[in-house]
């Protein structure tokens, strides 16, 4: 029988986050019995937290993600794609700096989770007072309502402010954490939300082979739809499914940087540092790249081996996005504090015409285009045949302009279209006449013609892919992420396309891209209504065509395990 030792299951090190101070008011240290120091918080400090962080974190990224950015645009073994995706998100993250247009059009649920010291003192329920302060972020702001409310198990209606949000608060007994309260914000929106993962394995891949040929296969699987480059936290082992599912997210956002890198007999978890290089490595030789082809499917990997009974092996796996949206606070005797974003991201960008992506326009009519680097100028103004005729001249991969008339159409507008399908109406002219584009759109600010409006995750239109173009429509669609092999076989069938946008750059398609918009159909949907949009110069590329081919297919393939460790790892 071992001796008794305790250590904290995810022992944390020290904080040496960037803070800045917000407000000295509503906290202060009283003294309490026995001679302890004890911190009320009123109310109105942890509101005003929740909303500043549900502020910053729609609008500023940390530094280290920007430059983790522009250390693509300066790699010479980057592909053109990824450069071209990295410097259209920097520019989307400057835009939405300006504080207007929130940086991704899914401004997500908010989650909050608190560490609340033995010695702070509060007045009544502080998950209300933290869900005010989601709620007046989410209704002053130029961001998305997105939370459904379950009416009946089968009937739900949006709420009309994004709550309720995910508040979690824990007590923290640690030594020198009596008299502090700590919190981790996060907005997750639902692309990469659906990228989290749980498999219930066993021993049987306790090894580094086995191990990394399973990672091969499920993290191919979690293709583009989530807005890569990603930021990738596996857990392997965990005391039940949810503590290794949960550790898997706090991962995504960087708060477990701190734990040790190696494990003892206290069951306490850690990094596995030289795993995570190798899982780096191997996404790297994916090919599926920063979207559409080259080396930065991640940023990085964070790999967290957890204890686990001997009967059982969670394994989890989560990424945060392109709109990598989490922010530290904490609230002190000295004040209301939250995590130093970057405001200026600016100072990222490079100069102008400094990144060569290889490129030049090309409008010439009945010219097949066999390189990656053209960018073809698509008029979307022209009947849908000529549209179809010109982009069947160029291969999978190629990088398009569009300019022109596109409608909006996304999951509830689909559903009632294909009812209409289904009782034997005829498809909606404007499905014929016009390239459908997957998204919902965040509010609009004042003076401008549209809110931010990225692309929404392809894969959930799928299953009406084939029947909307026998039927005349969505024979051109436009959204982000890798489709089914269904969706490939109804373009070959039917002579249509899917358009692959980038995901993440929604303030910036608002600001220059997107001309006018106006509802066309059911008003009544909000943000899912079918929408009618003038764009210019709108970039995409071509992911499924008119032949079969499908530039997901191939790098989906898990490959023939020869993977190498990096130069200079032991």
């Amino acid at each position: 029988m071992a001796d008794f030792a305790y250590e904290d299951l995810l022992p944390i090190g020290a904080d040496e986050t960037p803070y800045r101070l917000l407000t000295t008011e509503g906290v202060r240290a009283v003294d309490g019995p026995g001679g302890r120091t004890f911190l009320e918080v009123d109310p109105e400090a942890l509101r005003l937290l929740t909303e500043t962080a549900m502020h910053d974190i729609a609008h500023y990224l940390r530094p280290a993600h920007l430059q983790q950015l522009r250390t693509i645009l300066d790699d010479e073994e980057a592909s053109n794609n990824d450069k071209f995706v990295a410097l259209d998100l920097l520019k989307n993250a400057n835009i939405a700096a300006g504080g207007v247009l929130p940086m991704c059009q899914d401004t997500g649920t908010a989650i909050v989770m608190g560490k609340r010291g033995q010695h702070v003192l509060t007045a009544g329920t502080d998950e209300q007072a933290i869900s005010e302060g989601v709620y007046d972020a989410y209704t002053r702001l130029n961001l998305r309502y997105s939370q459904m409310a379950p009416i009946t198990t089968w009937e739900e209606k949006n709420t009309g402010s994004n709550l309720p949000a995910q508040v979690e608060l824990y007590a923290d007994t640690l030594p020198g954490h009596a008299a502090q309260y700590k919190f981790l914000f996060m907005a997750k929106g639902g692309g990469s939300a659906n990228k989290s993962y749980l498999y219930q394995e066993t021993k049987a891949i306790l090894n580094e082979d086995a191990m990394m040929r399973f990672l091969d296969e499920k993290l191919r699987s979690l293709g583009t739809a989530a807005c890569p480059p990603y930021h990738l936290a596996i857990v392997i082992g965990g005391t039940s499914a949810e503590f290794a599912l949960k550790t898997a997210k706090y991962a995504s956002a960087k708060y477990l940087d701190t734990l040790p890198t190696s494990g003892s007999m206290t069951g306490h978890g850690f990094r596995d540092t030289e795993l995570e290089e190798r899982v780096l490595e191997l996404t790297r030789q994916f090919g599926i790249g920063a979207q559409f082809g080259g080396k930065y499917f991640c940023h990085d990997v964070r790999v967290v081996r957890l204890p686990r009974h001997g009967a059982s092996l969670p394994v989890a796996i989560a990424v945060s996005c392109s709109a990598d949206r989490q922010v530290l606070g904490k609230i002190t005797a000295d004040g209301v504090f939250i995590e130093q974003l970057e405001t200026d991201p600016a100072r990222f960008l490079p100069d102008a015409g400094a990144v060569d992506l290889g490129e030049h326009e090309d409008e010439a009519v009945g010219v097949s285009s066999t390189s990656r680097n053209v960018v073809v100028k698509v008029d979307l103004t022209q009947p849908m045949d000529e549209i179809l005729a010109e982009l069947s001249r160029h291969p999978v991969k190629t990088r398009l302009s569009l300019s022109g008339p596109l409608v909006v159409a996304r999951d509830i507008a689909h559903a009632k279209i294909k009812e209409r399908l289904d009782a034997g109406e005829e498809m909606p002219q404007y499905l014929k006449d016009h390239p459908v584009y997957y998204a919902g759109p965040a509010k609009t600010p004042e003076g401008m013609p549209s809110g931010s409006f990225g692309p929404t995750t392809a894969g959930r239109m799928d299953s009406y892919v084939d029947q909307f173009q026998a039927a005349g429509g969505s024979k051109v669609m436009l959204a982000k992420g890798n489709r089914s092999k269904q969706v490939t076989d109804a373009c070959d069938a039917h002579g249509g396309f899917y358009l692959g946008s980038i995901g993440g750059p929604a303030a910036r398609l608002a600001q220059d891209c997107i001309k006018h918009v106006e509802v066309l159909e059911y008003e009544e949907l909000g943000m899912e209504a079918v929408w009618k949009i003038d764009v210019e110069d709108f970039p995409a590329f071509i992911v499924v065509d008119d032949k079969g081919n499908d530039f997901f297919a191939e790098v989906s393939k898990p490959m023939a395990f020869t993977i190498s460790k990096r130069p200079g790892l032991q």
